[in-house]
């Protein structure tokens, strides 16, 4: 269905590819990063985004930084990695998945140095640690794709042919390895003709639903309407929404959830409304160490992607004091369900999250 892929590796020439979300809609741009700083720079500034695609951009930035790295022992080689894994999460703090790949490629670190684990040579062992590294980056990206599929068929159960359905922000084949989460039920059900018609909010003030979750769809032939953020309440009033599907960047133990900013906002009006609001996301979003969304750090960033980006000109007073956060938290009250690529997770959350996250 698609043609592009948002994070991939040319382990040939030791580089991560990525699509520059930066240049869509209009370019068609592929990077291709082999130090850990250029790597860092494109998840900060949103070149490669969506949780699941941070976390696969991460865990093979990890790997090529021991990969290009020049380290002559395993001691070396771990110390480069674990300098990586100190930088790249540094570059993005609201998204699980970016800490959970690197935890889980230091984990497999951890394991291959055990001195049970360890072929005798330094040589062979080195060689052998950085084939492991790139196992694990491997099934990251893997298991991403499989989940998404999972998550697809999940959602697709609690959808009827012909419905309505908005979207906030972009959780599809751009912010993952493949379909998507919340829109992996909207890619399935284009494959089986159920003629959903979407409703793509323009996500202010970043624009990933207008220039990502518009262009990925169009692209892929399917129905989908752009509208401004304030026009969500609209469509909803008129009964031509159904039920709201979107992505989470972190989901804490009680259900309360992270999501692009503006996501909130959107959950009340589906409450109000009567509309089913659903959270799609792997268990790996799920953070149950994180008891409720009052304990998740929301990332603030600069004020002139309000004032000044995407203008010809400033549109707005100088000096003007702004507030920017990425993401905004929705009450876990206000969800109906949160779907997962193990099943339905429906309130009480705190129950029903931990049993699908063992």
């Amino acid at each position: 269905m698609h043609t592009f892929r948002s994070v991939s590796l040319d382990d040939q020439r030791g580089e991560l590819v990525i699509l520059d979300q930066t240049r869509l809609p209009n370019d068609l741009v592929y990077l291709r990063l082999s130090r850990t700083e250029d790597i860092w720079e494109a998840i900060r500034n949103l070149r490669v985004r969506g949780a699941p695609a941070i976390g696969i951009a991460a865990a093979y930035g990890a790997y090529l930084a021991v990969r290009n790295g020049g380290a002559e022992s395993p001691e070396a080689a771990a110390t480069l990695f674990r300098q990586a894994k100190q930088y790249l999460e540094t570059s993005r703090p609201t998204a699980v998945n970016l800490f959970w790949a690197l935890n889980r490629m230091e984990q497999r670190l951890v394991t291959e140095l055990q001195p049970e684990a360890s072929p005798a040579s330094d040589a062979r062992s080195l060689a052998h640690l950085i084939h492991v590294l790139k196992e694990e980056a491997d099934a990251i990206r893997d298991e991403d794709a499989r989940m998404c599929r999972a998550i697809g068929e999940h959602a697709l159960s609690l959808l009827q042919r012909g419905w309505g359905l908005l979207t906030h922000c972009n959780a599809g084949a751009l912010a993952t390895s493949e379909l998507g989460t919340a829109l992996a039920p909207i890619y399935l059900g284009a494959q089986r003709d159920y003629q959903f018609k979407v409703f793509a909010d323009e996500t202010r003030p970043l624009l990933q639903g207008a220039r990502l979750t518009a262009w990925e769809l169009s692209e892929a032939g399917i129905d989908v309407t752009l509208i401004c953020d304030n026009m969500a309440a609209s469509v909803m009033k008129r009964g031509l929404v159904q039920a709201v599907l979107v992505g989470c960047d972190r989901v804490a133990a009680n259900g309360d959830t992270a999501n692009k900013i503006g996501t909130l906002g959107v959950a009340i009006l589906a409450r109000h409304y009567g509309i089913p609001f659903y959270v799609l996301g792997p268990t790996s979003t799920v953070d149950l160490k994180c008891s409720d969304g009052a304990s998740i750090v929301i990332e603030e960033r600069p004020g002139e992607e309000i004032t000044t980006k995407w203008y010809s000109s400033r549109m707005a007073p100088q000096n003007i004091k702004t507030y920017n956060p990425a993401f905004d938290v929705t009450d876990a009250s206000l969800i109906t369900a949160i779907i997962t690529e193990k099943g339905i997770a429906r309130p009480p959350f705190a129950a029903s999250l931990r049993e699908l996250a063992q």
